[in-house]
């Protein structure tokens, strides 16, 4: 007999502030059982000395999470100079230290201007990349290291937000970058473009696809605000569940349509034509009906050049709009 899934079937994205000190994870159970949800996963951790926004997926939302993996992100960052560390972070043991006294401010943003557009990384060991299915971070904390090999990663921006010299002096930074950016390397690797090194001292994601973290609740406000009370209590906090792929064009199809649509059978419709090309994915709604005001959101479809869109990735019947 299969396991009945604990929890209420709800679907949609919260915006999630992280706060220091526990993982993605950590983080992501203590949501579930805020809003007692029968499914939940993150969009791309956090570690836990980072804060800030961290976008959770609920039901069948979860299925267009790696639309947002994918995402480009922004950050805001502390990086303390004159220091390295076994993390690249302020959680790591110290593995050498220097006077940074002489670094100017001009220095510093010719160091920054160096990692801005297409560079590569070589990723810390202090990560969940996988090596033989084992996550790096594993091997590290066993004194382990492997070699790692540089990934493409793009850095859309680096802003210098401030600068207060001193043998351990500190930079205030800004960045936008693809997903995969690791800014524990990119401190380091300022560091060592400055010769004295670097870790992160703090660390706050800012952005995450179009979402802004100022739009984003926080664990103790969520506990807060439903007390004793019903999980239901926190249904407003949620986005629809399609938000995690709102930036792809909308499609609504016809009740005849939508039925065979999602019965797993591309359908033909006039407005594919004016939608994209072939290949190009949109989102799929069924019109509205007398029981339902709203578009009812079915799933994402391709395009073909015959005019018709093909299903896939279908959501549950129950998902509401």
């Amino acid at each position: 007999m299969a396991r009945r899934r604990k929890g209420r079937p709800i679907d949609g994205v919260l915006l999630l502030n992280k706060t220091a000190g526990m993982s993605s994870n950590h983080a992501l159970q203590r949501a579930k059982r805020l809003f007692f949800a029968a499914k939940a996963g993150h969009t791309g951790s956090l570690d836990p000395l980072a804060t800030g926004l961290l976008p959770l997926c609920f039901g069948e939302a979860t299925k267009f999470s790696q639309f947002l993996l994918d995402a480009e992100k922004g950050y805001q960052s502390t990086f303390r100079l004159g220091v390295v560390t076994s993390t690249g972070d302020a959680e790591g043991e110290v593995l050498h230290e220097s006077d940074a006294s002489g670094v100017t401010r001009e220095q510093v943003e010719r160091a920054l201007e160096q990692f801005v557009g297409d560079i590569e990384q070589v990723p810390p060991m202090f990560s969940a990349l996988k090596l033989n299915g084992q996550p790096l971070y594993k091997l590290a904390r066993e004194g382990k290291e492997v070699e790692r090999k540089p990934r493409p990663v793009t850095i859309h921006r680096i802003d210098l937000l401030d600068f207060r010299p001193g043998p351990q002096a500190e930079i205030d930074v800004e960045v936008l970058c693809t997903k995969g950016t690791y800014i524990r390397t990119l401190a380091e690797d300022v560091g060592q473009a400055l010769d004295c090194g670097a870790r992160v001292e703090r660390l706050h994601r800012t952005r995450s696809g179009p979402f802004d973290v100022a739009n984003a609740v926080s664990l103790e406000a969520l506990e807060a605000e439903r007390g004793e009370g019903m999980a239901e209590l926190l249904d407003h906090h949620l986005l629809p569940a399609d938000t995690p792929v709102a930036a792809l064009p909308a499609l609504v199809l016809p009740a005849d349509s939508a039925y065979y649509f999602r019965q797993g059978n591309p359908v033909m419709d006039p407005q594919v034509y004016r939608l994209g090309d072939e290949g190009d994915m949109v989102r799929v709604f069924g019109e509205s009906t007398a029981s339902s005001e709203e578009p009812r959101f079915l799933g994402l479809g391709e395009l073909d050049d015959e005019g018709r869109v093909a299903p896939k990735r279908l959501v549950a019947a129950s998902v509401p709009q």
